[in-house]
């Protein structure tokens, strides 16, 4: 088999949750070995958020493939030598404890560094290790709310969270991509580093574009699926229910919308129309215009004209409809892996490697390398 390109490399993890397992998964997809350090008998509390996936947590079933699980209790000074051995031969260490936790325990960055100068270390906190809120509970909507997420987020009339925990995934790819860049590094140095990633850091990144728009202009309204800038765009509903997304970006486009799809030439002219900010201060009545016109029209004849003027369109589906898509299957971007409850459907990850195919493994049960991890400590 072609080797990935992080064979050979060595992850050891103090991890919970999910931004760091979803760095470290991403890490295991590509070769690393990732030696995930979990607390005798419960483990990760992922585990428990829910049992939906044959009795086994969502969560935990998406950030934990390919991994091996070591029970060890760091409130026991043998549980901490044993993982300082593990050290010894590691390349990347992560934790996500609470701030000072690790500097409690003797596994800091500057102690670990000092040690073990090869070793990248990658710290993974709320808000930082420094500053007021060093110490404020860090959950995902929270660190949304803080981030100002749930102000450009929603209706008018009420905020809504992400529907996936934005500030985790956020966070865990910086870590994963700086960890990358601290790997590379130390080919031409020797030397490792110590990175430290907060999800407070890592949303307010991507709230880019809105703190700019608010920084130098207004705030963006909170528009549902449209935009504050652009219309049409967002959901439309077909005659027979089906909800296709529409996003028009100049006029050329608005003119073949008005022509082929709504066969209606005279929107296009329309003074209320004619612009992009007038179809923006007259966003209900223009949508009142478009319903009239799709209230007639099929989601696959809707479809069918908006692929045949070249329309940007697509179409809004439930999760039943996303794990049976046709790009997915068409590509085959399922795979099945191992776990303690038997085979589960798995989606391949998102970075393709010419041709060689990542490491899709066995997400594991608390604890279930322990014994073996620490023979090859032992024997080492």
């Amino acid at each position: 088999m072609t080797a990935l390109p992080l064979d050979g490399i060595t992850v050891v993890s103090c991890e919970q949750a999910v931004a760091a397992p979803l760095a470290t998964r991403h890490l295991a997809d590509l070769g690393a070995r990732v030696i995930k350090v979990e607390r005798p008998g419960s483990g990760d509390f992922a585990r428990d958020y829910d049992e939906t996936v044959e009795g086994l947590s969502s969560h935990f079933v998406w950030l934990n493939r390919s991994k091996e699980s070591i029970a060890l209790d760091l409130k026991d000074p043998a549980g901490i030598d044993v993982l300082r051995r593990l050290l010894t031969d590691a390349d990347v260490f992560v934790q996500n404890f609470a701030p000072g936790a690790a500097e409690r325990l003797g596994l800091g960055a500057q102690e670990l560094r000092a040690r073990f100068p090869r070793l990248v270390t990658c710290s993974i906190s709320g808000y930082g290790d420094s500053g007021p809120y060093r110490d404020a509970r860090a959950y995902d909507l929270l660190i949304q709310a803080e981030a100002g997420l749930l102000s450009v987020t929603g209706t008018p009339e009420q905020p809504a969270k992400s529907g996936i925990p934005a500030a985790d995934i956020g966070a865990g790819m910086y870590a994963f991509s700086g960890i990358l860049a601290a790997l590379y590094e130390r080919e031409r140095t020797g030397r490792g580093a110590a990175l430290e990633v907060s999800l407070f850091d890592a949303l307010t990144e991507w709230m880019g574009y809105p703190l700019y728009y608010a920084g130098y202009g207004t705030p963006p309204v909170r528009a549902g699926t449209s935009h504050a800038a652009i219309a049409p765009y967002g959901c439309f509903a077909a005659g027979d229910g089906v909800e296709v997304v529409l996003a028009i970006q100049n006029e050329r486009e608005w003119v073949r919308f008005c022509d082929g799809v709504l066969q209606r030439p005279e929107l296009a002219v329309d003074p209320r129309f004619d612009t992009g900010s007038r179809r923006v201060a007259h966003r209900p009545e223009l949508h009142a215009e478009i319903d009239k016109v799709l209230l007639d029209v099929t989601g696959d004849g809707l479809e069918a004209r908006l692929a045949e003027h070249r329309i940007a369109h697509a179409r809004r589906r439930e999760l039943g409809e996303v794990l049976e898509h046709p790009q997915l299957a068409a590509r085959d971007r399922w795979r099945t892996v191992d776990s303690p409850a038997g085979p589960i459907r798995a989606l391949l990850p998102p970075i393709g490697y010419d041709g060689r195919e990542p490491r899709m493994g066995a997400i594991p049960a608390v604890g279930a390398d322990t014994d073996r991890i620490r023979r090859g400590l032992e024997e080492g």
